[in-house]
């Protein structure tokens, strides 16, 4: 045992008070006088002696109760396991505030019990001592020390938010905050159920300070959610068929039957259908969507799941073109066959143009840039183009004959990556594999072992190099006809045949040639990102449509306000930095000046959330070390008492006032009903 004011001990010395008027309390007597007193001395002897028992109890009474009275303020103590608290005191508590907090424990929700252990703890410490409250916002007033009374204000005015965030981080902000205080110890606590996903004590390496961790256990919830989307081409068009995958997942132990699947857009919603998920897994399934008009457009994926809702919605947007810009750059006269294949097709915008007369400053509005039968390529052009496919852009490569400069090739294949050019040869080959799996060809046949009408060459170059390549058509011999290259966002397609007639049929084959050049338009390595997560994606990127130089003033739009983000020009694109400014999961618009939509943007709820896989406490156990405690859900219904013991030991004070009180009523009854 411990005592935390010991120096009060010298109050122990008023002790002798109750003793010396014990001592020195004597009572007058009155002289009665008796005919005969041999019976009064037999009374005056034994009233005498019970006199003297009564005020023995008294006095011990009294004693007892002074000595308990001086007890209770020296505040006795039972040293715990854990060392002691001591001093002033800077307390960090956060509070899990996330989405899976609204999950049931018993009849009460996660939040509310979670606050609630966050008041107990606050109230086990000293009026002096000074509190961090954090949550998953880490908003700015969170970032700081507080008073008591302070703390118990922000404890009650935490709601559920989107945010999530790993408790390696919310240690570090603690640790921040703590650090700053000039205490005599420091603790932090973590209160949350724990959720396997965002538990990483172990990247979290001080062992200075003090971590309390408070689990809380809801009762064991399904959930299926919509994982992600996204289109199969990276660009969609009109009247056409635009496949959609959807993956959802099963986060639960048991098999999903019939989850029902509905799509909104363009003001309808349509049922898409009913899909069987099994246990902890995902599926996923293509929707097709057939646009009817251009421009931008709003679309929503729903299912109904109870009772955790916020991922049973997925929001995203996309861009329907009008026409897709495609240039034509020939040595001297047009390919009549080529523009013909672009005309048909109905949604392309063709532009020829001269090789020596280019406007290097357009390129970044064309989907795809066709050289056709160039006998020389520029080392400016060549720098040009490899920019222009880093960001995105096409080409299609078709080499000039005989008369072609191969030195200006080798320079383009080089900077590219690409295989180089060989002999040409005058001989006939036929292409005989066409490859199906790659997205140029994939899905154009319903028929993959029809018969079909494949190119014909009377000269072509042989490729030669190691550079990885994917083979679109290629003849008997195994050689190549048509490669691909991916060069960061774009792509460069390399026919080893001129496109002229007296050189190849390529543009009689009207099965391969037409949806080749549509494909190679509209491909891209990476898709359009259709849709953002809250809190996971705080920079955005889009295209610069902006026409004047002057200063940058877009701003984000939803329904229910509007706000300016962080923006940063680079070179064709727009940056946008959102950080913290989105909390609720809608579709915003990208606007400049006068209220013009450039672009649109859907930002939903981080999936992280939905996966209900928690920390048992006896797992929580194996994170258990020398600075961190477990303190168990099911602790004792006064927690303030539980948080007490562990910082000044098991607490004496308050029974030695109980035992004071009783030692003092004592006193009273003997006083009261022991007549002498």
């Amino acid at each position: 045992m411990q005592f935390l004011y010991p120096l009060f001990f010298w109050a122990a010395l008023s002790i002798a008070v109750p003793i010396l008027i014990h001592l020195f309390y004597f009572r007058r007597f009155k002289q009665v006088y008796f005919t005969n007193v041999r019976f009064l001395k037999e009374v005056k002897e034994e009233t005498s002696a019970r006199s003297k028992l009564r005020n023995l109890l008294v006095l011990a009474a009294r004693c007892l109760a002074l000595l308990a009275l001086v007890l209770g303020f020296v505040q006795p103590f039972i040293r715990a396991k854990n060392d002691l608290q001591q001093g002033e005191q800077a307390v960090g508590i956060f509070v899990d505030n996330s989405f899976s907090m609204n999950a049931l424990s018993e009849d009460t929700p996660l939040m509310e019990r979670a606050k609630q252990r966050a008041k107990e703890i606050v109230k086990a410490y000293a009026a002096d001592d000074r509190f961090q409250i954090l949550t998953n916002d880490f908003e700015g007033r969170h970032q700081r020390l507080v008073s008591k009374d302070d703390a118990l204000n922000l404890i009650e005015e935490i709601k559920i938010s989107p945010s999530s965030q790993l408790f390696s981080k919310v240690l570090q902000r603690q640790q921040q905050v703590l650090n700053t205080a000039a205490k005599d110890s420091k603790t932090a606590f973590i209160i949350s159920d724990f959720q396997k996903n965002v538990t990483d004590l172990t990247n979290f390496k001080d062992t200075l300070l003090e971590i309390n961790l408070v689990p809380l256990q809801a009762v064991q919830e399904k959930n299926i959610s919509i994982d992600s989307c996204w289109f199969e081409s990276p660009v969609q068009l009109l009247n056409q068929v635009n496949p959609l995958f959807v993956r959802l997942y099963n986060h639960s132990d048991e098999e999903a039957k019939e989850v029902r699947l509905a799509l909104r857009y363009d003001g309808q919603a349509k049922p898409v259908g009913s899909f069987s998920i099994p246990a902890r897994s995902s599926r996923t399934d293509t929707v097709n969507m057939t646009v009817l008009h251009t421009g931008w457009h709003e679309a929503e994926l729903s299912i109904t799941d109870f009772p955790i809702q916020f991922d049973d919605k997925y929001l995203f947007t996309f861009e329907v073109p009008k026409e897709l810009n495609v240039l034509i750059i020939n040595e001297n006269s047009p390919n009549k066959f080529m523009e013909s294949a672009f005309s048909g097709a109905g949604a392309f915008k063709v532009s020829s143009q001269p090789s020596r007369n280019l406007d290097y400053s357009k390129l970044p509005t064309y989907r795809l840039i066709v050289l056709n039968e160039l006998i020389n390529i520029s080392s400016g052009l060549v720098g040009e183009l490899l920019q222009y496919t880093k960001n995105g852009g096409n080409i299609m490569l078709f080499p000039s004959g005989n008369n072609a400069d191969l030195g200006s090739y080798k320079n383009l294949f080089s900077q590219f990556q690409a295989n180089d050019f060989g002999l040409f040869e005058n001989q006939q080959r036929e292409v005989a594999n066409l490859n199906t799996e790659e997205f140029v060809f994939k899905d154009v046949f319903e028929n993959k072992n029809a018969n079909l009408k494949l190119p014909v060459t009377k000269s072509n170059f042989k490729i030669n190099g190691s550079n990885a390549e994917e083979r679109l058509l290629t003849y008997r011999d195994g050689t190549t006809f048509v490669s691909k290259y991916t060069i960061e966002k774009g792509h460069l397609y390399v026919c080893a045949a001129p496109l002229s007639e007296q050189y190849s049929d390529l543009v009689r084959s009207g099965e391969i040639f037409i949806p080749m050049l549509y494909k190679m338009a509209v491909s891209s390595s990476q898709n359009r990102q259709i849709s953002y997560f809250i809190g996971k994606d705080k920079v955005i990127e889009t295209d610069n449509m902006a026409t004047t130089n002057g200063e940058l003033n877009h701003k984000l739009k939803s329904k229910t306000g509007e706000f300016i983000p962080e923006q940063k020009l680079l070179g064709a694109k727009l940056t946008l930095g959102v950080q913290n400014q989105i909390r609720e999961a809608d579709f915003y618009d990208l606007i400049f000046q006068k209220d013009s939509v450039l672009s649109k943007f859907a930002f939903n709820f981080d999936r992280r959330e939905s996966a209900l896989s928690y920390f048992s406490e006896t797992a929580l156990q194996s994170f258990a070390r020398k600075n961190l405690n477990i303190l168990g859900s099911r602790a004792e219904a006064n927690f303030t008492s539980l948080v007490t013991d562990r910082n000044q030991g098991i607490v004496l004070w308050k029974w030695c006032l109980m035992f004071a009180l009783l030692f003092l009523a004592l006193e009273t009854l003997l006083l009261r009903f022991w007549k002498v």
